[in-house]
């Protein structure tokens, strides 16, 4: 779960995460996992398959500066609420980035989802189960923002979706 479609990645290309820097980083962690089919991902028709796992976001367009107003999140939510309605066999979910881990929690909150087991808190790595056995995994978003700083590397990014391949096989 991320932020929005990239302007020049997702909206351009018409698959989340397709096409800009941010995918490059995302569907290597995906298929070093088994998540994918592919390591990269260029446009809609390039071959990659998704296994075990559905990319999705908060917002359906890229909102200026990459900083949502409250109203443009409340204007998508109904998308990824139903969205979340349709997925009815998730068991883990990676917040990528704040805005994303905190748009999964406020929709389990909509949805009447149960509640977690602590009270969750963002953080790379952290973790957040929930009564229905659903696991909230938080990671720093892969823009170029994170990955050309170093606060985010490739092995902090591939070991989160690592770590969450091996909590769907003990489910």
């Amino acid at each position: 779960m991320g932020l929005a479609p990239a302007a020049h990645g997702g909206n351009r290309t018409g698959r989340m995460f397709t096409g800009d820097r941010s995918g490059d980083w995302l569907f290597d962690a995906l298929h070093h996992a088994g998540f994918a089919n592919r390591p990269a991902s260029a446009h809609r028709d390039d071959g990659l398959r998704l296994l075990d796992a559905w990319v999705s976001a908060t917002l359906r367009c890229a909102p200026p500066l990459n900083k949502p107003l409250p109203d443009e999140i409340e204007r998508c939510e109904p998308y990824l609420l139903e969205e979340l309605r349709l997925l009815d066999r998730v068991r883990v979910v990676v917040g990528l980035g704040r805005i994303g881990w905190q748009a999964y929690l406020r929709a389990r909150r909509r949805l009447g989802l149960p509640r977690a087991s602590a009270t969750p808190r963002f953080g790379h790595g952290e973790a957040t189960t929930f009564e229905d056995g659903v696991t909230l995994l938080a990671c720093y978003h892969p823009s170029q923002q994170n990955t050309f700083t170093g606060k985010l590397t490739r092995p902090m990014l591939r070991g989160i979706f690592v770590r969450a391949r091996a909590l769907l096989e003990r489910a």
